[in-house]
């Protein structure tokens, strides 16, 4: 994914800003916070915007972004489908930026603006990692065109392990191209550094990395255990590509997993696979072109988790969904504006059905003409292959065999309850302390199980209420540390009666956090 261009999250907000008001530091000061700094920190990248003098400094690059919709780097069209953790901005909050720009970046008092979030100094994901598994120190020889080389790492394991997340951490961020991990469950395949290691080798893929990529996590507890299994003894592939003009340039990637406890039960099978291809691409100069892939659902239907749309430089839109001819389509992701330098996977709010016999289908529509500022200059026939001057339709998948049910999980909610991410706070929000929780199993007959986390230790207390707001009951539940914590409700009170079936509500407070969701009480 692109660098040194600003990231953002969105938290809708009303500013009531005026074109006519002079804003100084303190009033943009928490959307930078908020939509910038979880990548534009110190550390993570060279420009970071952590205060006025930092951000004053990238004001030229801010202004010319936000003007022409280069950021927020988001490319699903939020109207056909909606992820996990998208990175947009509301419109006050852009036009508060832009006027804060044109009338001078005023500095103001900045001893008023909240306190800048704080992020981990090397790492997306907390805690120490299960096993790291880390290339050797390798220096690239891409002169005048690109390099693919895969290197294979054994992984040591004794016994078969299940990957609940994974985080690859490029070794010359500005040099690594991208990432395909696979393993090896023979263990049998070597390293190819040739250069010319175009086709990933192995047999289970456990992921990808494009610049910019976030860390992956896999829901590990409530209504939903996934993760990807790993045999004893595999080995685990990475598929590295150097472009060229990077010769010389020293990478030493790795990727750090983390895996469910030895013998943990009840976890399903993730698989990721790249089932979308098409390799009859030939694009004429002059020309916009069309190519489309598809493939049948399995009869038992699957649980879609995430997608990975991929082309290279010509590409303009994409267009993914699942159908059933003549009967029902449903949407998977479509993105209007392709752009090769942001490219991640897709991870959906809830697990999207597909049932058995299903097609899924994708549509990649090229421009290979003037009006693409991407297309060869001078104009050339551009035509499919591993090069970053050919083309490619080449679309990934996360997916599941389907369960009933699975359609209502809310997967979001249990990724931003994990510990992992406990410690990595995403900036959602001004105050200290983040909160987020998943009550489970939901609706429930007697007892229903409230996982918690919070990023810091805070006092917590939970609160019952009926649809009408009125209180069942309240918890205090003294001050906790930061970090996962569970709490479980019996829905008989106190004096020993049965709360009847019906629609209830539980908040959960840690400091001047709030959290509140809906769960239902059934016979």
């Amino acid at each position: 994914m692109k660098k040194f261009t600003l990231s953002f999250y969105l938290i809708i907000l009303s500013f009531g800003f005026t074109s006519a008001q002079v804003l100084t530091y303190k009033d943009v000061a928490p959307i930078f916070y908020k939509r910038c700094t979880s990548c534009h920190h110190t550390g993570a990248h060279p420009l970071p915007w952590m205060n006025y003098t930092q951000t004053n400094l990238s004001k030229a690059l801010i202004q010319f972004d936000l003007s022409n919709n280069i950021m927020p780097p988001w490319k699903a069209d939020t109207m056909y489908t909606r992820f996990q953790h998208e990175r947009l901005i509301s419109a006050p909050e852009k036009a508060a930026i832009l006027n804060w720009i044109a009338t001078g970046a005023t500095k103001g008092d900045t001893t008023q603006a909240p306190p800048a979030p704080s992020y981990p100094k090397k790492y997306q994901l907390a805690g120490n990692s299960d096993l790291d598994i880390v290339i050797p120190t390798f220096t690239s020889f891409a002169t005048s065109s690109d390099i693919y080389v895969c290197f294979s790492v054994p992984s040591g394991l004794t016994q078969d392990r299940i990957v609940r997340a994974y985080e690859v951490v490029p070794g010359n961020p500005s040099y690594v191209h991208h990432a395909v991990i696979q393993a090896d469950t023979t263990g049998a395949y070597n390293s190819d550094l040739s250069g010319g290691c175009f086709s990933v080798p192995g047999n289970l893929a456990l992921g990808s990395w494009a610049p910019g990529s976030k860390a992956i996590i896999f829901p590990s507890h409530g209504a939903l255990k996934t993760g990807i299994y790993l045999k004893a003894g595999s080995k685990v592939i990475l598929q590295l590509h150097y472009p060229a003009g990077s010769s010389g340039q020293v990478d030493s990637t790795k990727i750090r997993l983390y895996f469910y406890p030895p013998g943990e039960t009840g976890v399903r099978r993730l698989i990721t696979s790249t089932p979308l291809q098409n390799w009859g691409l030939n694009i004429p100069a002059n020309t916009t072109q069309t190519f489309t892939a598809q493939y049948i659902a399995p009869a038992q239907g699957l649980s879609m988790y995430g997608v990975f749309p991929h082309s290279h430089k010509i590409a303009k839109s994409m267009l993914l969904y699942a159908y059933n001819p003549g009967i029902d389509t449903i949407p998977m992701i479509r993105i209007n504006d392709w752009d090769f330098g942001w490219q991640d996977f897709y991870l959906y709010k809830n697990l999207l059905k597909i049932p058995g016999g299903y097609r899924v289908f994708t549509k990649h529509i090229f421009n290979n003409t003037t009006s693409n500022p991407n297309a060869p200059i001078p104009l050339a026939n551009v035509s499919a292959g591993p090069f970053t001057g050919n083309e490619m339709l080449f679309d990934g998948v996360m997916t599941l065999a389907y369960q009933p049910g699975d359609e209502l999980i809310d997967v979001q909610a249990i990724i931003d309850s994990d510990t992992l991410f406990a410690n990595n706070v995403k900036p959602n929000s001004l105050s200290t302390i983040n909160v987020k929780a998943i009550a489970f199993p939901n609706p429930f007959t007697n007892d229903i199980t409230i996982r918690y986390a919070i990023n810091m230790d805070s006092p917590v207390k939970i609160i019952i209420t009926d649809v009408l707001g009125k209180q069942i009951a309240v918890y205090d539940q003294g001050k906790k540390e930061r970090g996962s914590h569970e709490f479980v409700w019996n829905s008989k009170s106190k004096n020993g009666q049965v709360v009847p079936s019906g629609v209830y509500f539980y908040t959960l407070k840690a400091g001047d956090q709030i959290f509140k969701d809906k769960i239902i009480k059934q016979e």
